[in-house]
């Protein structure tokens, strides 16, 4: 009952937001019956269907090239979405101010244009001594010009559009603008540009000093699906392999797919270069996709699973955990398990998908956790929305004696699109006390 009252809400707030677009939007700058009207409305109903589709099309069954196919037009709408109403929405005030000013623009020239037409003086007509109304002498009548000379008047201009209709069409073209610059944006810093090469270090009171300067390429989220691909992988791979780690961290959330579907695309991956070797943890979207079949996908491809368990590296304990997610699937993250034996004078670094997981990680005396999920919000204004839902949204916190490094991760989810939270792949450099 709870799931039903949940997806009804969905469904009334989704369909009253694309109500009041087409209003914006449609109705009040159009004519009835107009064509922009019939587009308009048309695609006020197909696009918010193609919405749906995309979130629901990954586990439709469909062939991956029709996913790919609705996935396109229907994560895009969606980020357009999003502007175009914060844009609406902030112009709402901005609508009656625009219309009175304008009101007494109109009544000023109208003034002006009053003072401006000369007062026409009487005609005078001399009327010869004489004359009178009884027959006498009157001044010749100028005879009526022919009809066929007549001029006839000129086409009145067309009458401009109302005040309301302008204003209107102002902000509808004004939201267009903004919304398509915005998602534009957003798009090339995924596709264009790709993820940011990111530094960070991170002191470690347990770590020896012959490790100091050990060097972490961090990277999470990459997303793989009906949008990113094997170009997306390789090159992300590409980046990673340039800086020479000591150790690359993939945690969590590398496909939204099966390995039918994607494994060509994360086969890059298999290029992974670093002294100590790659490692992987499981996030959220890897159990809504098979889980087990990614797990030992990654290991073909030469990248570790860590499965609530523990490897003991030459300076350091490098520990993971499996997603809170797995939790639904019988196989949720274990500390005792990933954490048992250790020895407490050794410096412990984990990966964990979640930042979440740093409450259970001080507890258990980790040094140093790992984390992404969060996208670092993805498209603002969503920053605020993650940041509530997290106790990192992006960045390195201190949490008692633990440190926690959110990453914002190198993919999206969704739209491919980011706002105020470029991608990026962290190198996170270790340090030994002074």
């Amino acid at each position: 009952m709870g799931v039903f009252v949940f997806v009804v809400v969905i469904v009334c707030v989704f369909g009253g937001v694309h109500y009041y677009l087409w209003r914006r939007l449609v109705r009040d700058v159009s004519a009835r019956g107009s064509r922009y009207r019939r587009v308009g409305t048309g695609l006020a109903v197909l696009l918010p269907v193609l919405a749906v589709a995309a979130q629901l099309v990954g586990r439709s069954g469909l062939p991956f090239t029709v996913q790919r196919i609705i996935a396109w037009p229907g994560y895009l709408w969606f980020a357009v979405l999003v502007y175009l109403l914060l844009t609406l929405l902030a112009l709402e005030p901005l609508r009656p101010l625009a219309r009175r000013l304008l009101r007494r623009r109109d009544g000023a020239r109208s003034g002006e244009a009053q003072e401006a037409v000369p007062a026409v003086a009487p005609e005078r007509v001399t009327v010869p001594e004489g004359a009178g109304r009884d027959g006498g002498e009157h001044p010749p009548a100028t005879p009526p010009a022919p009809a066929s000379a007549a001029t006839p008047d000129p086409a009145p201009p067309p009458a401009p559009p109302s005040r309301r209709l302008f204003v209107a069409r102002a902000a509808a073209a004004t939201a267009g603008v903004v919304a398509a610059g915005t998602v534009g944006y957003g798009t090339y810093s995924v596709l264009g540009i790709g993820p940011r090469l990111k530094r960070v270090t991170v002191p470690l009171a347990k770590l020896p000093r012959g490790a100091h300067g050990y060097r972490i390429a961090v990277v999470s989220d990459i997303h793989l699906g009906p949008i990113l691909g094997r170009a997306h992988t390789q090159r992300i791979v590409d980046v990673i392999n340039r800086v020479n780690a000591d150790a690359v961290a993939i945690v969590g959330d590398l496909v939204d797919g099966s390995v039918a579907d994607l494994g060509a695309d994360a086969e890059p991956l298999a290029g992974l270069r670093s002294r100590d070797g790659a490692y992987f943890v499981t996030g959220n979207h890897e159990y809504y996709t098979g889980h087990r079949e990614w797990v030992e996908y990654v290991r073909e491809l030469g990248v570790r699973p860590l499965e609530n368990e523990r490897l003991e590296l030459p300076a350091f304990d490098l520990a993971g955990v499996n997603d809170v997610a797995g939790e639904d699937y019988g196989d949720g993250p274990d500390f005792a398990a990933a954490l048992k034996d250790r020895d407490p004078k050794r410096a412990s670094v984990l990966l964990a998908h979640q930042p979440v997981l740093i409450h259970e990680a001080v507890e258990h005396g980790v040094d140093l956790q790992l984390s992404g999920h969060t996208h670092g919000g993805q498209m603002w204004p969503g920053t605020y929305l993650a940041a509530l839902a997290n106790p990192t949204l992006a960045g390195l916190d201190r949490y008692k004696d633990t440190q926690l490094y959110v990453t914002r991760g190198a993919g999206t989810w969704g739209p491919p699109v980011r706002v105020g939270a470029e991608p990026d792949i962290t190198v996170v450099e270790l340090a030994a006390s002074a």
